[in-house]
């Protein structure tokens, strides 16, 4: 099993950051995973992916701050 490709967003400017790791995530074959690092709670990504792909993707905290966020995002 590969390992995941970690995307750090936490140097990219707010607008920016949805559609890097919209992309991470349409770049993923079945059953894998990035790990995406942030300096917030990426909470909303969460519903706007639950909206967008329901059913379709995992997500999975692996740090919860203060200062950094770890979730793992894969696709079912």
């Amino acid at each position: 099993m590969a390992e995941d490709v970690t995307l750090d967003v936490r140097e990219e400017p707010p607008a920016r950051r949805h559609q890097l790791i919209f992309e991470a995530y349409d770049a993923l074959d079945s059953g894998s995973a990035f790990i995406l690092v942030n300096d917030h709670d990426p909470k909303p990504l969460y519903y706007q992916f639950d909206a967008e792909h329901n059913g379709q993707f995992t997500w999975d905290y692996l740090e919860e701050g203060p200062e950094v966020w770890q979730v793992r995002i894969g696709r079912v």
